[in-house]
């Protein structure tokens, strides 16, 4: 038993006590406890059960299979590997012949997997145009291990959407999103097969909008995992609804390396409806070469502003030169929408219907101007542009000017004038150093120096005299049927 002794006591009531006074009139100036302090909020991660219960019915596998003549082995790489052969160009090896099977007889074989999602009840699905490029066949199997086999409607290489259909009604389909509402940052998630994996999930953030990685396309960069086969499948936000098709990875070794790709849903949507109606899509050209305006640009033709797309060519008789638009032009507007940066006017011209008669404004020689064109249709693939004159005149002695840049020119012929239909110019006979590194060569046409029009030998060594030989010299010229623009940076 512990004994307490009185007096013990009573000296450690009188501190208590003392204590006690000192506290209520330092109270203060002492920290408050520690369950007294309020704790920042923290909020949870996403849970994607829900998404994965009321979507996953909706994303479906796609097994492409190809007729082979016999000659192939059937235990090359399996179809899995295929798809990521193909993708990411890489030849598909051939494998000798197993014994007993007689070459020249077609058979179906494996070629591809890839995912897709149902667009519609009625059996509409939408993939890569890679996934079915190339297939004597498309099969479509459902969560439900329902197969179908599904005729191609249409495929767009350029912007890899494609449209397959299938004798099904009463289909789960997606849910369309708004991808303007997307944000850097927020939650995604994919569904597809990555090596033949059916129904894997993967989940990320958006790491970019307006990623530029093609002509028609500004791409939506996630971090979610992709690997081939996931293909065609859905992006999907966090209410369940699509907002890009999965179609590209950033990798060096075949396998993700946390960079994806997605094509935009209203991008998407817009092909689709194409395809689905003509089993095409038709897309407006204006017939122009574009490049970004730098500042060295920007600085030779006196612009503000790093803005805009560059008029690097112009096609001759396209909707461009009809317009008035030439070389060196930059195109800062199309329909009332600011071109802010170069690969915003392909998607712009892309989206309008051929035949539509539209507005564009053009920085020409420091002054803008607005231009009326007439939008026409871009050609099927492989058409080309008719080659320049061989003719090649004997040149004249360069002068001190042109020599600083590495020009060699000559006066041109009345009838070399009309075979290129321009008024004048000079012929260039020689390109070294400086103006070889722009990109001139032999027999392309000057048809002006620095903004002053040349038609004469004259002309060309009086443009260069005035120029500042310290600053680069913008020149247009004409090589075949395109007009083209570039700079000459001089020797440092």
């Amino acid at each position: 038993m512990l004994c307490i002794r009185p007096e013990r006591t009573a000296r450690a009531l009188a501190l208590t006590a003392v204590l006690a006074m000192a506290a209520g009139s330092m109270g203060a100036l002492l920290p408050l406890p520690v369950q007294a302090q309020s704790a920042p909020a923290v909020r949870g991660l996403p849970d994607f059960t829900e998404l994965v219960d009321a979507v996953g019915p909706s994303v479906v596998n796609i097994r492409t299979m190809e007729k082979a003549d016999g000659n192939a082995s059937s235990d090359g790489p399996d179809e899995d590997m295929l798809e990521f052969f193909r993708r990411f160009g890489i030849p598909i090896p051939n494998t000798p012949r197993p014994r007993g099977q007689r070459p020249g007889n077609p058979q179906e074989q494996p070629r591809g997997v890839g995912s897709g999602f149902i667009l519609t009840a009625d059996g509409y699905v939408m993939t890569n145009a890679h996934v079915v490029d190339g297939a004597d066949e498309v099969v479509v199997t459902l969560t439900d291990k329902r197969e179908f086999k599904a005729r191609i409607i249409g495929a767009d290489k350029r912007s890899d959407v494609a449209v397959v259909k299938i004798d099904a009604s009463g289909l789960p389909a997606v849910k369309i999103g708004d991808v303007t509402r997307l944000k850097v940052g927020e939650w995604v998630m994919a569904i597809g097969s990555p090596f033949g994996l059916d129904n894997t999930v993967t989940a990320g953030i958006v790491s970019a909008k307006q990623r530029d990685t093609g002509d028609y396309l500004p791409f939506i960069q996630t971090d979610v995992a992709i690997n081939p086969g996931n293909s065609g499948g859905p992006l999907l936000n966090m209410r369940g609804e699509v907002v890009g098709i999965n179609s590209q990875i950033y990798s060096r070794s075949g396998g993700f390396m946390g960079i994806s790709f997605a094509i935009p849903i209203d991008e998407a949507m817009r092909v689709s409806d194409q395809l689905r109606a003509t089993g095409r899509v038709s897309r407006g050209r204006i017939g122009v070469q574009i490049e970004p305006v730098t500042k060295d640009v920007a600085d030779a033709m006196g612009l503000a502003k790093t803005e805009g797309a560059l008029v690097r060519a112009v096609e001759v008789g396209s909707p461009a030169q009809k317009a008035g638009i030439e070389a060196g032009d930059v195109i800062t507007r199309y329909d009332g929408k600011t071109v802010e940066k170069v690969s915003d006017l392909p998607r712009m011209v892309g989206n309008t219907k051929p035949g539509t008669r539209t507005t564009v404004t053009v920085m020409h020689r420091g002054s803008a101007r607005d231009l009326t064109i007439t939008i026409a249709e871009v050609p099927s693939d492989g058409e080309a542009s008719a080659s320049a004159s061989d003719t090649k005149p004997h040149g004249e002695a360069p002068s001190a000017d042109a020599k600083q840049w590495g020009l060699s020119v000559a006066a041109l012929t009345a009838e070399q004038a009309r075979e290129l239909n321009v008024k004048g110019g000079v012929r260039v006979v020689g390109a070294t150093g400086p103006s070889a590194r722009a990109g001139l060569r032999v027999d392309d046409v000057i048809i002006a120096v620095g903004n002053a029009e040349v038609r004469t030998v004259k002309d060309f060594d009086a443009a260069l005299a005035k120029a500042d030989k310290k600053k680069p010299l913008n020149v247009l010229f004409r090589r075949g049927e395109w007009a083209q623009y570039t700079l000459i940076r001089p020797e440092r």
